[in-house]
């Protein structure tokens, strides 16, 4: 993409009339799988992790409450700002992380660890470091790094099949033949095919709980050597390599020229303001991101913001009635969220690896990059987008250097 899609504010009398006119029912619905998958797996790691620290049913929706507030205000109000596609949402790895960490410490004390970590990320963002160190990665490696991440997903229709054959495969037909006949809205077809062959093979759940709205719990933050070591160090190494660093790769790897400083000091800011309410942090989204950022949202790279704008504003509504939405997004089957997700990512991993591999010069990083963030592997609480950043980076370095201190030499392409 060689458009100039540098993120930017848009002039104030347009702002109005241009966000009816980029309003399109593919970014709606990309806004809509975006929040539907976020929901569907990651939410249960969060309950997990509110289980381990034996937190109550009050505390446990205050931090559902928390994070889905904070990525749809911040997803919502940076996407209408920079007119970009800006996804935001709570980190995966440091749910995980908390699922072996939280009951090791008394709540306050890890609230107060959520605000000194919210506190250095920010500090981090606004400060510019952060965006300088991910300016130097090659993009060959930022578009591995995604396709890696996004490979799972496109694996995941076809693993799903053995849970629900008819469901997927149907799901996945409806898919291709509106790809040929209705490109723009395959993505919604699949939809609503897969919901009808749910309902009536695997059965539809959707439960929508009770209750009013959400009623969020402020805890007063307590401070411990212990749980600034031991949570707020590993929760800030997380959001920085696990999430933001993706998150800004995944919108330069689709043209985008981002903000490190507007987007991570707004997230953090948020963060910081949210973490009394049991939020641990909301960052930079990088999977999610895809679906709201790839031609499937829409095929003009600047309407896309559309989808951010929707996904942020199906947060807030999730988190405002977590009590009786939540329901309804976990009760989906997860071989329908699966093929959906798989294939409103498609088009995004194709041009992920056409991207990746076009260098023939830095294909041998981009290779292991892919592969290392491919494989899942999670060493010392950090995801496998950050270890495949730094083999792919340690690649890179190593080869040139091997060039500039030898010379060129014969280019082999048999892998011998």
């Amino acid at each position: 993409m060689t458009d100039d899609l540098t993120v930017r504010p848009a002039a104030p009398g347009d702002q109005g009339r241009r966000l009816r006119r980029d309003v399109s029912g593919p970014a709606l619905l990309a806004g809509l799988v975006c929040v539907a998958v976020s929901f569907s797996g990651p939410l249960v790691v969060v309950l997990a992790a509110a289980a381990a620290g034996r937190l109550d049913g009050a505390h446990t929706a205050s931090w559902i409450w928390a994070v889905a507030i904070g990525s749809g205000v911040t997803g919502f109000a940076l996407s209408w700002w920079t007119r970009t596609p800006v996804v935001t949402a709570w980190s995966t790895p440091g749910a995980a992380l908390l699922v072996t960490s939280l009951g090791h410490y008394p709540y306050r004390e890890a609230v107060g660890a959520y605000l000194v970590s919210a506190v250095a990320v920010t500090l981090f963002g606004i400060t510019g470091w952060f965006g300088r160190l991910i300016a130097a990665v090659p993009d060959g490696i930022v578009h591995a790094m995604l396709a890696g991440i996004l490979f799972s997903f496109g694996a995941g229709i076809f693993g799903a099949v053995h849970g629900a054959p008819v469901l997927v495969v149907g799901s996945f037909a409806a898919f291709l033949l509106a790809k040929r006949l209705a490109p723009r809205y395959a993505v919604v077809i699949a939809l609503v095919a897969g919901a009808v062959l749910a309902a009536a093979t695997v059965g539809l759940r959707l439960h929508p709980g009770s209750g009013g709205p959400t009623v969020p719990v402020f805890t007063a933050p307590a401070f411990s050597w212990a749980a600034l070591i031991g949570l707020a160090l590993p929760l800030t190494i997380v959001a920085l390599a696990s999430q933001n660093a993706p998150g800004l790769g995944v919108m330069r790897a689709f043209g985008y020229r981002p903000d490190d400083r507007l987007l991570i000091g707004a997230t953090g800011g948020a963060s910081v303001l949210l973490a009394p309410f049991g939020s641990p942090g909301v960052n930079l989204a990088a999977i999610t991101a895809a679906i709201c950022s790839g031609p499937e949202a829409h095929p003009d790279p600047r309407r896309r913001y559309i989808a951010g704008m929707s996904s942020g504003a199906l947060y807030v509504l999730v988190g405002s009635f977590s009590g009786v939405l939540v329901g309804l997004f976990t009760g989906l089957p997860k071989e329908l969220i699966a093929v959906i997700a798989g294939v409103a990512l498609l088009a995004s991993l194709q041009n992920s690896l056409a991207a990746a591999l076009a260098d023939a010069a830095g294909r041998d990083a981009a290779v292991v990059t892919l592969l290392a963030t491919a494989s899942g592997t999670t060493l010392f609480g950090i995801g496998s987008a950050f270890w495949g950043l730094l083999f792919g980076l340690a690649t890179h370095a190593v080869l040139t250097a091997r060039r500039t201190s030898t010379g060129p030499g014969p280019h082999r392409t048999d892998g011998a």
